[in-house]
C-alpha cells in the first residue's frame, strides 16, 4: 500500500487523571481533540508533519506505573486549538490571536487499550 509509505508513528502522552485512555476509548469512533500542545517544537510537528490515519501510541505519563496505555489513530489534521483563545480553559494563552493561531490541535480514535 502506498499511503504506508508516508506513515508516521507517534508517542503521545497524557496525565490519566486529566486524560486516559478509557477516556479517548469511551468516545468511540468519533474519538476526541488533541489540545493544550504548548511546545513549539511539538507545534511545529503537528502544523508541519503529523498526517490522516497515522498512527500513536498513547503514553501514561506522572502516574505509577507510567508507561504504554494504549494506541489511537490521528482522523483529522492540523486545526487552531481554540482553548488559546478561551479564558475559562486550562491552556488559554492570552498571546494567540484567532487570525494569525500560535497553537494547533487535532483529532485522535483510540483503537486499543493495551494490559
Amino acid at each position: 500500500n502506498s499511503n504506508n509509505k508516508n506513515k508516521k508513528y507517534w508517542l503521545m502522552k497524557s496525565e490519566p487523571s486529566a486524560y486516559s485512555i478509557d477516556d479517548l476509548l469511551d468516545e468511540g469512533d468519533a474519538g476526541d481533540y488533541w489540545d493544550g500542545i504548548r511546545n513549539y517544537q511539538v507545534r511545529n510537528m503537528i502544523r508541519d508533519e503529523i498526517k490522516c490515519d497515522d498512527e500513536c501510541i498513547f503514553y501514561h505519563s506522572c502516574c505509577k506505573p507510567p508507561g504504554i496505555a494504549g494506541s489511537m489513530i490521528v482522523t483529522k489534521e492540523c486545526y487552531a486549538d481554540f482553548t488559546a483563545f478561551d479564558r475559562n480553559e486550562k491552556y488559554y494563552d492570552p498571546k494567540s490571536d484567532k487570525n494569525n493561531p500560535k497553537w494547533f490541535m487535532f483529532n485522535v480514535k483510540g483503537t486499543a487499550k493495551f494490559k
